[in-house]
């Protein structure tokens, strides 16, 4: 374990540890009501009180008859096992999207590269910006940048993975990152866009089927959070402004090349909390590239989200009480189990949830 994993704090006030989840010791319906003994809620919620729109979706985003290949399906549902991990993975249109018509702005890719011992598993996640037409284009688009830059590589960051090399695996990392950001913005100008409409942040996982490996290595740009739950209680793992190394993301709101590049800038703990660069600069701008390896021990869940989940995870602990005991089982959930479990509403919170677990045994 290196120094920055042991810095590893509690999630919510008093790890919300002992938070109850309900009065009744079960989490309600979306009506408050306890469901009948033969139907269990499908969507249900924890907090002080119902969410203010419906469980379930509402309104289907507006169809273009010549673009059909853009429609985004409401939820994304995947899982796998390879080597001592067993991987979970969601993505949901959130409420608030669901009850407008909009199409869910998240984006899920789950690859495997390589085969046997060698392969290697990606796991990579996106949110487009808040409020730009092209926002699950962009999210979708980035999500298979880097699946392919990954998937070219795998053979090296297989290499690097197995023998520890934390660094070469940081700066290989943060190229192949580079390169697929920078991508997205060509892909903007390419559209007569400017970069802040159609820019997504980026958050991936790498799992080694090897079993006689258990580095698991997170990277990433922008909001979102990364969290270990361990003997029941959650770990926030994401790396702090003072533990990312390197500069800010060239492609991704970075400064121009004839710039004086200063310090990196830390990056905020919500999407969009930064200060603009310049006017019509994108809102994550200048955000610094994110990476960190850490070694699982048997009994682990290691959880990877966007913000939509992160943040009622970090802000609600009864979400964080309910989630770890749903999740401390040694044995992971099914994809349905998953499914309820990720899709557990707090009032307040609406926005696209995308979700990555991983089970160590």
């Amino acid at each position: 374990m290196d120094a920055s994993e042991a810095a590893s704090a509690p999630v919510g006030p008093a790890a919300a540890a002992g938070a109850p989840e309900a009065a009744s010791g079960a989490v309600a319906d979306a009506s408050g009501a306890e469901p009948p003994a033969d139907r269990p809620a499908v969507r249900s919620f924890v907090g002080s009180g119902p969410p203010t729109y419906d469980p379930e979706p509402t309104a289907l985003p507006l169809a273009d008859p010549d673009g059909l290949g853009d429609l985004v399906a409401d939820t994304v549902l995947d899982g796998a096992r390879y080597g001592t991990c067993t991987l979970r993975a969601l993505s949901v249109r959130g409420d608030s999207a669901r009850y407008r018509g909009d199409p869910r702005r998240d984006a899920l890719l789950t690859a495997r590269f390589g085969a046997g011992e060698q392969a290697l598993v990606l796991v990579a996640m996106a949110t487009g910006a808040r409020a730009t037409a092209g926002a699950h284009r962009a999210a979708a688009e980035v999500c298979r940048w880097i699946g392919r830059a990954v998937g070219r590589s795998h053979a090296r960051l297989g290499e690097d993975l197995r023998a520890g090399r934390r660094g070469d695996l940081k700066s290989g990392l943060h190229r192949l990152t580079d390169r697929s950001l920078g991508r997205l913005r060509a892909s903007a100008a390419d559209q007569g866009l400017p970069p802040d409409a159609y820019t997504a942040t980026l958050r991936c996982l790498l799992l080694p089927a090897d079993p006689h490996c258990r580095t698991r290595v997170f990277f990433g740009v922008g909001g979102g959070g990364l969290f270990r739950l361990r003997g029941g209680d959650w770990q926030d793992m994401e790396p702090r402004p003072a533990e990312t190394a390197g500069e800010p993301v060239v492609g991704f709101g970075s400064l121009p090349a004839e710039t004086p590049r200063g310090p990196a800038h830390p990056g905020p703990r919500h999407p969009g909390a930064s200060e603009p660069v310049r006017p019509g600069a994108a809102r994550a701008a200048r955000e610094p590239f994110r990476f960190r390896a850490s070694v699982a021990r048997p009994g682990d869940v290691l959880l990877m989200c966007t913000a939509g989940l992160a943040e009622p995870l970090r802000g609600e602990p009864e979400l964080a009480a309910h989630l770890a005991r749903r999740w401390s089982d040694p044995v992971a959930p099914g994809l349905a189990a998953f499914l309820a479990d990720g899709s557990t509403r707090v009032k307040g919170y609406a926005d696209d949830r995308t979700a990555a677990a991983v089970w160590e045994a």
